[in-house]
């Protein structure tokens, strides 16, 4: 295996652990109040929607609920029903704007099901094209993601402002 080195995500690898509310990857950039500098795309009632700060591919979502919480059952169901409505209206906005032709919407409960930030639900949307994927995963083991984050951000932004719930 070759190694990619990535000192950025140092970040990423320090939140993962059991840590209090305080320090959640989640609710610090809810706190800070500048939702451009933590790529919040917007707030709404129950939730709000992040762009993915290590995506997998241009346009990688995560919709957050406000309630620090771990599982689906500690959300009332207004909770849940924003949170779905706003995955729709999601793929809607990033199918328009980035041409995607498809997408992998998802969530991991717990860390034996793959969750990186076990103690705060979040939804992915990831959107996806025909082709996206190429042989430097398979032959390098390597992903690359060629697009700038603040331009995505600075797309979409106008679009999520205009949701209304």
């Amino acid at each position: 295996m070759k190694f990619l080195y990535v000192p950025f995500r140092s970040k990423y690898v320090k939140g993962t652990g059991e840590k209090d509310k305080k320090e959640c990857i989640f609710c610090k950039p809810l706190a800070e109040n500048n939702d451009e500098k933590n790529f919040i795309l917007a707030r709404y009632k129950y939730n709000f929607v992040i762009l993915n700060l290590y995506p997998y591919n241009a346009g990688h979502l995560m919709i957050v609920p406000f309630k620090h919480c771990a599982e689906l059952k500690d959300l009332s169901k207004d909770e849940r029903d924003e949170l779905m409505e706003l995955i729709s209206k999601s793929c809607e906005i990033l199918k328009k704007q980035l041409k995607c032709e498809g997408f992998n919407v998802g969530l991991n409960l717990g860390k034996a099901a793959g969750a990186g930030i076990p103690n705060h639900l979040h939804m992915h949307v990831l959107p996806r094209w025909l082709g996206d994927t190429n042989f430097l995963p398979t032959l390098c083991e390597t992903k690359t993601i060629s697009f700038d984050l603040h331009k995505i951000y600075s797309e979409l932004k106008p679009k999520f402002n205009k949701i209304k719930i």
